[in-house]
């Protein structure tokens, strides 16, 4: 049986999940709608006290969509960094800490970490399995945007070839990401480091065009300023990489004596196997480290897995909080209208058919709040999710999955058989005294 339920597909499972969740439920409701028919006296309840039923249905709503939008929140931060590392493959640099020098190299978070001199590189760039080996050299800034050096076939790499404009040719030309606001022809000088510590003036007399712009990646990449590493160094006084009668030359190959230093090296190579040799070979002991950005980011999902699991243990005591609510408040809202059941049952109504009038009215508000409740989940998410990608310029995409949908089916069915005891409250008192009520 397990076998079984393991060849089916991933789909195929949260479908049958999803009617294991609400089958009893629907069963009893089908069992009451067709023997006692009391849509017609639970939808003139519904009208009668609607501006309470309006309040009963936001509170569900709301509970619910906060347990749905900080799960749903939550996978998409996880799937907009998986994304953002997807073309990193394999990241070379000093000993230290991975997870460091991920933030750095490839979420271009200002960082300070020892430099790879240029005959590792040319080892790495020369290494017969390796296709694209990229300096990256950072520390320059233009108003919020990082300015990062690195060579043209990492762009090309970066934005699959899709480039407005062209590529650089000469050391003072620059590639602008999607988010950064220069136009191609527009001129800038960058300032020396980030943020409130960056100096305005420290490069005054170099001046970038740009020349080219980035499709949007949905990465930090965005925000960036690409320019030839060789302009990172020169900038700062330094020698461009290349021999001086060679001094003009962009982009590799490097001569190791005139290579100022790299803080890190990605690398690609053509197989998977290739990148776990190379991450073999150019990891040494107080040398250098090879590491995968998404081996990193995996140990960090780890964490994240924590956070979720507390997520939903918050969200799940939201629900019984809000299950416990729930029942008060049909308690309270079935003292509103007990007169009127009093007068059916004087009439000869049947005490199954009154329960079915209350148990109904309760699951009615219930799957109302319920799908309202999913909408406004989807709502925030997607506003949390704008506001997280501006903050960070990953691009985080949360909408509803199975697990939402699954958490909002187990509170309503939970619920839903809960509101009986409302019902059978009702049964137990007597005509008289619901007639004086």
């Amino acid at each position: 049986m397990r076998d079984l339920w393991d060849g089916l597909p991933v789909l195929a499972q949260d479908i049958l999940v999803s009617c294991a969740l609400v089958a009893p439920l629907l069963a009893l409701g089908a069992v009451l709608v067709r023997r006692y028919r009391p849509w017609p006296l639970v939808g003139a309840l519904m009208w009668r006290y609607r501006w309470a039923n309006l309040l009963f249905v936001l509170l569900i709503a709301i509970s619910v969509g906060m347990g749905i939008g900080l799960i749903s929140q939550e996978r998409g931060l996880r799937d907009g960094m998986a994304r953002a590392a997807d073309k990193f493959d394999l990241v070379v640099a000093a000993p230290g800490s991975e997870l460091t020098l991920m933030l750095a190299a490839v979420f271009l978070q200002p960082s300070d970490v020892p430099l790879l001199d240029g005959e590792l590189y040319n080892e790495i760039a020369a290494h017969e399995r390796v296709k694209i080996a990229a300096p990256i050299a950072f520390g320059d800034s233009y108003g919020d945007a990082p300015v990062v050096g690195t060579i043209a076939e990492f762009v090309t790499h970066l934005t699959d070839g899709a480039l407005e404009g062209r590529m650089w040719r000469t050391s003072s030309e620059a590639i602008a990401g999607a988010a950064v606001p220069l136009g191609i022809g527009d001129r800038f000088t960058p300032a020396h480091g980030m943020g409130h510590s960056a100096e305005d003036g420290a490069h005054d007399g170099v001046e970038m065009e740009v020349v080219g712009r980035m499709p949007r990646t949905g990465t930090p990449w965005d925000r960036s300023i690409l320019i030839p590493v060789e302009a990172v160094w020169e900038v700062h006084g330094l020698a461009n990489g290349h021999a001086p009668e060679r001094g003009d030359q962009i982009g590799p190959p490097f001569d190791a004596r005139y290579f100022p230093g790299t803080p890190a090296i990605i690398v690609r190579s053509e197989e998977l196997w290739a990148s776990y040799a190379l991450r073999s070979e150019f990891t040494r002991d107080n040398e250098t480290m090879a590491f995968f950005p998404g081996t990193v980011l995996a140990n960090l999902y780890r964490v994240m897995g924590d956070v979720r699991q507390t997520m939903s243990v918050m969200a799940v005591v939201t629900q019984i909080l809000v299950g416990a609510s729930v029942l008060l408040g049909l308690f309270i809202l079935s003292r509103l209208f007990q007169r009127q059941l009093g007068m059916l049952r004087a009439i000869g109504a049947p005490r199954r058919f009154v329960m079915s009038v209350v148990w109904l009215y309760g699951v009615a508000l219930l799957a109302a709040g319920t799908a309202f409740g999913m909408l406004i989940g989807l709502g925030a998410a997607r506003i949390i999710s704008g506001i997280v990608t501006e903050r960070t310029d990953v691009l985080v995409q949360a909408g509803l999955g199975w697990s939402e949908a699954h958490l909002a089916l187990a509170f309503l069915v939970v619920t839903g058989f809960l509101s009986l005891l409302p019902a059978l409250v009702v049964l137990r008192q007597g005509i008289s005294e619901s007639l004086r009520s």
